[in-house]
């Protein structure tokens, strides 16, 4: 199970309406995120949730999007962001690791 699975269960567990935004483009064998970092585009009553999804490094991920020029326009229009980090332990069990940037 790959991150972005990982991290579509758990959203949909919460009650959310998921959908990966992220597209693979054949051409230039390239992925294009929406904004050019979200990942993931989640809706509840009352709230939209952008997710960025890593199995590396979460302070990479975080600086991705904070220096992206969409951030602020997204957050303006009240969209939560949040960057989800999955690693195993050390007993062999994914651990998620939210990081809001609201």
């Amino acid at each position: 199970m790959t991150p972005t699975q990982r991290s579509l269960a758990a959203l949909r567990k919460l009650g959310y309406l998921v959908e990966v935004v992220e597209k693979w483009n054949s051409f230039t064998r390239t992925r294009k995120d929406l904004w050019g970092w979200a990942d993931l585009l989640a809706v509840r009553r009352g709230e939209v949730l952008a997710v960025q999804v890593t199995a590396q490094a979460v302070a990479n991920r975080v600086a991705k999007v904070t220096d992206s020029e969409t951030i602020g326009r997204v957050r303006e229009a009240g969209v939560r962001v949040e960057i989800h980090g999955w690693r195993k332990n050390a007993k062999g069990r994914y651990i998620q690791r939210i990081v809001d940037l609201s």
